[in-house]
């Protein structure tokens, strides 16, 4: 009878012929599991105490050192140069811009990995590695689309942006307009990705939930999802930690919409938030606890001892070996610019309000397009910029709660922030939200300014700092922050460039990232178009004179009227219902019959 025990970092292996009593000593051990394709049965290390009765009764004499090295985390491979170049031919480069060395390196170890956390820090691009992922799986001939995106409410414009931005593929956001239809944009090939945030999943997904008793807790196999759930041949999970409590219906509607799939991309820049129990129910979802026996043997094997972490070194050996890669900015600084701007769209809540500011807006420039006289043009100007300037102020107060989302992310990723405002009325806002942080606002006393810079310099217990454009844009060193944010914007380019600037000095150690929060569909995107517009010229010739007034009335003469009521042809996630019952009609029939409509 040959029998041979193996200790490795996944385990203790188990290799035998096959006898009945001794499979059925194995099974009585806990957490063990059959490795169907090497024919092995793998033991969880924490049963020592069973396998060390097994050897004794079975008589093995001999155990195997621990295989591997701890210590030893594996390197991300090298993309092989020839399907570099195939994913660069087919990545569309916004301008002129190409995806990071290590970002291209990220993402063929995800076609490897398949169901995976994405663990890089914040700001290092996890989104686009998992578009490029996707690419590459498609290029090698693999089924991953259509893909389903699940991300928090406030990310999801962006990232319907950065998929058409970088690939040629259509996204739609899910939302009660489209709701009955959007599974005919997928069959016809208008949508290659469907994005939904966590919210919004049983709206969607869900088509019933039948508990044996109202009081019982909620298990996964209570939940029927509609059949459109099978046509996602992968999902991404953005922010991933927000599925961390196995308990939540938003987890148990994640695990269910993952299950069965091969490609499943999970990102969050804090896979753990507390403990090492914070990974179990992602790695569950991702189908990988299996490597640590299951999901209790991974409990008691890393969630033991005073802090509920144990087993750390063993537990990093591992994930990173089977399901997960991280990077720090410190290991990528080398192909990191010294400034990165990023910007992100928000649905407005004040969406009514503006819409009649900027009808107010639109039938004064009407006015002013009328007058001849150059006096009478002159005083009208100034009450353009002001009507302009009460746009910028209602789509502000619209960002806060898509503003105040991506900030908790960043302060719970670790990182310090700094945010620039200009309205008193959302820095009380954002202070509200954020009691414990300090502030270099307008009212402040000078000696105050500097004690919350002190405290935001050298407390690392203090994550943000709220600022007004004016009194914290100049004179101020906040260094110990690599992440910029502006809710609002200047009028000028250099305004935004010395605000940027109090991290991107002297003392930083890091690439600075510059995230804009711009209102969808407002004077927003305009004003960051001239500002970096502007950016530009004052790079090229030193000195520049910015005429921001006449540039601004002009842009609003231009696009306001052009683009009121105008329909974007490659935009489906905002079809109207008439226009999708006749993309509808140019599916067969026989596929209507067949889905029950």
């Amino acid at each position: 009878m040959s029998i041979h025990v193996t200790e490795t970092p996944a385990g203790y292996e188990i290799v035998c012929d096959y006898n009945p009593v001794i499979v059925g000593v194995i099974k009585d051990m806990p957490g063990r599991y059959y490795r169907a394709q090497d024919k092995i049965w793998v033991v969880p290390l924490h049963a020592r105490a069973y396998i060390d009765r097994f050897k004794d009764r079975f008589n093995v004499q001999q155990q195997a050192q621990r295989a591997e090295n701890f210590d030893v985390i594996p390197e991300l491979d090298e993309m092989p140069y020839e399907w570099k170049e195939k994913l660069l031919s087919v990545i569309r480069k916004p301008d002129g811009k190409i995806p990071f060395h290590y970002q291209l390196n990220g993402a063929w170890r995800g076609v490897h990995l398949k169901k995976y956390v994405n663990g890089d820090a914040p700001g290092l691009g996890k989104t686009l590695q998992s578009i490029m992922t996707l690419e590459l799986l498609t290029l090698m001939g693999n089924q991953s689309m259509p893909a389903l995106v699940i991300c928090p409410s406030s990310l999801r414009l962006n990232w319907q942006r950065e998929i058409q931005m970088w690939t040629n593929k259509k996204a739609v956001i899910l939302s009660d307009r489209i709701k009955h239809t959007w599974k005919e944009f997928i069959r016809i090939g208008a949508a290659q990705y469907i994005i939904c945030n966590y919210e919004s999943l049983k709206k969607y997904f869900v088509a019933e939930i039948k508990k044996p008793n109202p009081d019982a807790p909620l298990r996964l196999n209570y939940v029927h999802f509609h059949d459109t759930i099978n046509l996602f041949k992968a999902v991404i999970i953005d922010e991933s930690h927000r599925v961390k409590e196995t308990k939540t219906q938003q987890t148990k509607f994640v695990a269910g919409l993952c299950r069965g799939k091969e490609y499943v991309l999970a990102l969050t820049g804090t896979p753990v938030v507390n403990k090492p129990r914070d990974l179990a129910s992602q790695l569950a979802i991702l189908e990988q606890i299996k490597h640590f026996g299951n999901y209790k043997a991974f409990l008691n094997r890393y969630c033991e001892g005073y802090n509920g972490a144990s087993n750390l070194r063993e537990l990093n050996y591992l994930i990173n070996k089977n399901c997960f890669y991280r990077r720090e900015k410190k290991d990528v600084l080398k192909e990191l610019p010294d400034k990165m701007r990023q910007i992100v769209l928000c649905e407005i809540a004040t969406r009514y309000e503006y819409t009649q500011a900027q009808n107010d807006l639109e039938n004064y420039l009407k006015e002013y397009k009328k007058a001849t006289d150059e006096q009478i043009q002159k005083s009208m100007r100034g009450e353009i910029m002001v009507r302009i300037g009460h746009l910028k102020n209602i789509s502000a107060r619209g960002k806060i709660k898509d503003v105040v989302e991506s900030i908790q992310e960043v302060i719970d990723s670790g990182e310090k922030m700094v945010v620039f405002v200009h309205l008193k009325e959302v820095a009380a806002a954002l202070k509200k939200e954020f009691p414990e942080a300090v502030t270099i606002l307008g009212d402040d006393p000078t000696h105050i300014r500097q004690l919350n810079v002190d405290a935001f310099q050298n407390q690392p217990q203090c994550k943000l700092i709220i600022c007004s454009i004016k009194a914290g844009g100049v004179g101020v060193t906040l260094t110990a922050a690599s992440r910029v944010a502006f809710v609002e914007l200047p009028w000028h380019a250099a305004d935004c460039d010395q605000c940027e600037d109090r991290c991107h000095r002297i003392g930083q150690k890091d690439s600075v990232q510059c995230t804009y929060f711009l209102g969808k569909d407002t004077i927003d995107e305009e004003i960051y178009k001239i500002i970096d517009k502007k950016r530009l010229i004052s790079k090229a010739i030193t000195g520049s004179s910015e005429n921001i007034q006449e540039e601004i009335i002009d842009m609003m003469m231009g696009s306001l009227f052009n683009k009121k009521n105008k329909v974007d042809p490659d935009a489906p996630d905002f079809i109207e219902p008439a226009e999708a019952k006749q993309v509808a009609q140019a599916v067969p029939t026989t596929l209507f019959e067949q889905e029950g409509f």
